[in-house]
């Protein structure tokens, strides 16, 4: 039985210039989580289709569970551990718990991604614009209300006004 040849990967990850020697498969979520013990970072469909595994890549999201690590060379790379600031939460990580947006969380990573960058492009986004660009995430739990509530309320604080309680 032959070995697969290993490559040498090099990322910034969070900020942080990250490297491991891998096989040519391995996925993006494999290195983050394997190589790199960053567990926000979840895998649940494997085929891009859940968003639970999602991260940004030079600013863009991406389904990690479908990309290579030896695709993302030297780019700059974002998970979900990026967010907080030790152990203060970002304010969409604090409007996700406080509109309860959230139940079991193994969404709640790509969520929260999706939700930052949503908030980037559009600081008001109404609830069917929301609802549009979440539509790559599924949440098998919450029925997607306090989600929705989570990112009008992140949206609302992002701007200075307080957002409404769920």
């Amino acid at each position: 039985m032959t070995r697969e040849p290993l490559h040498h990967v090099s990322l910034i990850v969070n900020g942080e210039h990250r490297s491991a020697e891998v096989p040519t498969r391995t996925l993006l979520s494999d290195f983050l989580r394997h190589e790199l013990g960053l567990f926000g970072t979840h895998v649940g469909c494997e085929q891009g289709v859940c968003g639970a595994c999602t991260v940004s890549i030079g600013g863009k999201l991406v389904r990690s569970c479908i990309t290579f690590a030896v695709q993302v060379q030297g780019e700059e790379v974002r998970t979900v551990e990026s967010l907080a600031n030790g152990e203060e939460l970002h304010p969409i990580q604090e409007s996700f718990r406080r509109c309860h947006g959230l139940q079991c969380g193994f969404c709640t990573p790509g969520f929260l991604m999706a939700t930052e960058a949503l908030l980037a492009e559009n600081d008001d986004p109404s609830e069917s614009e929301i609802r549009d660009f979440l539509s790559g995430n599924v949440c098998r739990c919450t029925g997607y209300v306090g989600i929705v509530a989570a990112v009008k309320d992140a949206a609302c604080r992002a701007r200075g006004v307080e957002g409404e309680k769920q």
